[in-house]
């Protein structure tokens, strides 16, 4: 071929493929570029072509033609059935040492099938996390690929030069074997859906409470993203509530159906979750949470129908409110954090994945959607204790979520009594009391297991498991 070998592919040039080729021109890289309809590639070089070297192809055959050995190629499709479709193309023209790199939102199942399928090929299939939007992608996302070590040492530099950066580290690591990637940016997804449910709820108690308008609360959120809730999402929710609708005049906010949609990454933390044993609440209530607003029918059948019993929302101290909702606010945030942190060990321990958690921190603190001021911390939790147990249990957080429990009781009771709904708030704090307790009422329920199904029971003062004949004498004996 006439055109310049290139260093790496994107095919798949939709918003997202289409920036991260991009990014990886800027940064000096040879890029190849391929779409299923030639109208999008045609419009790339049409409009960014100057941005850097791109090398078009028509054919799936002249794309995997242009590209060096060994290949590098960016599948930017829809994840399921598209990505396998791109897969099984790709593949025959391959050859051994050659890398796939999927940097859709799939499932880690998937990933985990797809890379095996392509190791006994002698390919090597990575399965990658990218987070921050088509900005994010264009700029500098957070990038979590997965796969073998062997394929990372000849990707990593190039996805840690295109990532964002935080104080010079890049905001990409090896995170580990197979679809540990493609899992922790699943969990990345979760901790968003209750991130963003949280500051939803805090909205609402705000504009509840208060009587607020947006305008006046995007003041509010702008002076909590001065502090230790500076976050990405913290900033954008206060652009978000100061937007005004050009047709009505009314705030944006106001004029917008309040029936949140999902995609799906969310659904599936909260599946795995369970599958794992692992107590991620806030996220699931936020997911929940989600579903709720969408449940037409059953809003509609409800409405002005249940009884409520709800007094008014009455704030004597309008500073001394806020203060509580923003402490309120931060202890959850760390609560879903720490969950999803816990569903990272518990995964990586069950499929010998070996993450290192305070990495994965270190990673979101750019780039990312859920990049906050707050991650430096989990960083330095992980780097004092590897292998904490619980991220609530380090000194810092033992310490910031220790202030804000007072104020976080008093807005969940006034929530409550004004009825006013407030899932993700009432879950963490509940979460927060059960694995501080120091007795919880599961021994009833494990009681109740073995008088109606005989699946017996361990006793706190001697070892062994035991089952009490309940239809019977009700003499216990050792199972």
């Amino acid at each position: 071929m006439s055109a310049p070998a290139a260093q790496i592919g994107v095919t798949g040039l939709a918003v997202m493929g289409r920036n991260l080729a991009r990014n990886l021109a800027r940064h000096g890289y040879t890029v190849a570029v391929h779409n299923r309809s030639q109208a999008k590639t045609d419009s790339l070089i049409a409009d960014h072509g100057t941005e850097g070297t791109f090398v078009p192809s028509v054919t799936t055959e002249e794309f995997v033609a242009s590209l060096e050995r060994p290949r590098k190629v960016i599948i930017m499709v829809k994840a399921g059935a598209a990505t396998d479709a791109v897969i099984e193309e790709l593949v025959p023209l391959l050859d051994e040492g050659d890398i796939v790199i999927d940097a859709g939102n799939a499932h880690f199942p998937d990933t985990r099938r797809r890379e095996a399928a392509l190791r006994e090929k002698g390919l090597h299939f990575v399965g990658t996390g990218v987070s921050g939007g088509e900005e994010g992608a264009l700029n500098g996302p957070s990038i979590m690929p997965g796969g073998s070590r062997e394929s990372y040492e000849v990707l990593g530099p190039i996805l840690e030069d295109i990532s964002a950066k935080v104080d010079g580290t890049p905001c990409c690591t090896y995170v580990g074997p197979d679809g540990a990637g493609h899992f922790v940016k699943m969990v990345h997804n979760g901790i968003e859906y209750a991130d963003m449910q949280l500051i939803a709820e805090a909205y609402d108690l705000l504009k509840q409470g208060l009587g607020a308008s947006a305008s006046e609360i995007a003041d509010i959120f702008r002076t909590w993203n001065e502090g230790d809730l500076e976050s990405f999402l913290i900033e954008i929710t206060a652009e978000v509530l100061s937007q005004v609708d050009a047709e009505t005049g009314a705030a944006f906010v106001d004029v917008v159906l309040d029936q949140a949609e999902q995609k799906g990454t969310g659904r599936w933390t909260v599946q795995n979750g369970l599958d794992l044993g692992v107590p991620i609440t806030g996220i699931a209530e936020a997911t929940f949470a989600r579903a709720l607003s969408g449940s037409v029918p059953q809003r509609t059948a409800a409405r002005g129908t249940l009884p409520a019993h709800a007094g008014t929302f009455e704030v004597a101290d309008r500073d001394a409110f806020i203060e509580d909702v923003r402490l309120a606010l931060y202890a959850s945030k760390v609560v879903a954090y720490s969950q999803g942190f816990d569903q990272i060990a518990a995964a990586s321990a069950e499929n010998g994945w070996d993450i290192d958690r305070g990495a994965m921190a270190r990673i979101w603190r750019g780039g990312c959607i859920i990049r906050a001021r707050f991650l430096n911390r989990i960083t330095e939790a992980y780097e004092r204790d590897a292998d904490l147990p619980l991220l609530l249990a380090d000194e810092y957080f033992t310490g910031a979520v220790g202030n804000g429990v007072a104020a976080w009781r008093r807005v969940v009771a006034q929530a409550a009594l004004a009825g006013v709904p407030t899932p993700a708030f009432s879950s963490s704090l509940s979460y927060y009391d059960g694995v501080r307790a120091e007795r919880l009422p599961a021994a009833l329920i494990q009681a109740q297991r073995d008088f109606f199904g005989a699946h017996t029971y361990k006793r706190v003062d001697k070892d062994g498991t035991f089952h009490t004949e309940w239809s019977g004498d009700r003499a216990e004996h050792e199972a």
